[in-house]
């Protein structure tokens, strides 16, 4: 390996070591209490070499935000990007249940995207391409007469609002006494998504016929 391929891949590979590092102490520690020096010490680097990967903490903290909505999508995706035919309201629960497993199976990664406090930001807020998922899998359960005729956005929203609920409360408080969690997850969602759905009445005003799918 040439002088110039092992500075770019020593270049990576401490870009890694600080993003993983400045995740533990912002989770740890909170965003007003984080620092570069602080972070300098941890990796046992200088600031300098910090600051030539990232021109202050804000930047640092969007970096990790942004890549936590990063993986999040990669999840999701696979959901968007699947078999058409597959029936709307059991790929929309699939992508609920989805959201809320990513979460607590990444609870550092959905602190960054939800949880931590950050300074008020000044721009206006830019939507995800991950709640454009959400949106997508609701928009198919609407053009496929699979529920009511609901608004596709404030429906996402509220979904949206469903979910986030029930992960970062299972995130941050692990100690209450929950029922069984997949019991607990699987009712949020089906409450939240069967009352969307028509009524065998409106079926028939509609003209549409679905039978409930199985393992839904």
């Amino acid at each position: 390996m040439n002088a110039i391929l092992r500075r770019k891949q020593h270049k990576a590979e401490l870009k890694t070591q600080i993003l993983a590092a400045a995740r533990e102490i912002f989770v740890r520690d909170g965003y007003e209490s984080f620092s570069m020096r602080k972070l300098a010490q941890r990796i046992d680097y200088s600031p300098g070499s910090i600051y030539l990967h990232f021109k202050n903490k804000e930047e640092l903290f969007e970096s990790l935000v942004e890549e936590s909505f990063d993986r999040l999508l990669r999840a999701l995706n696979r959901l968007k990007n699947g078999h058409a035919h597959q029936d709307p309201v059991a790929k929309l629960k699939t992508g609920l249940r989805a959201y809320i497993d990513f979460g607590l199976r990444n609870p550092n990664d959905y602190r960054f995207a939800f949880l931590l406090r950050r300074p008020l930001q000044r721009r206006p807020y830019k939507v995800h391409p991950a709640f454009d998922v959400m949106r997508y899998l609701v928009g198919r359960c609407v053009e496929e007469k699979r529920f009511r005729p609901v608004d596709v956005e404030s429906t996402s929203q509220a979904l949206w609002a469903a979910i986030h609920g029930i992960t970062s409360l299972l995130i941050q408080r692990p100690t209450f006494p929950w029922v069984a969690r997949r019991q607990l997850i699987d009712q949020v969602i089906n409450n939240a998504v069967d009352s969307l759905m028509l009524r065998p009445d409106q079926e028939e005003e509609t003209g549409v016929s679905h039978a409930q799918p199985s393992g839904v």
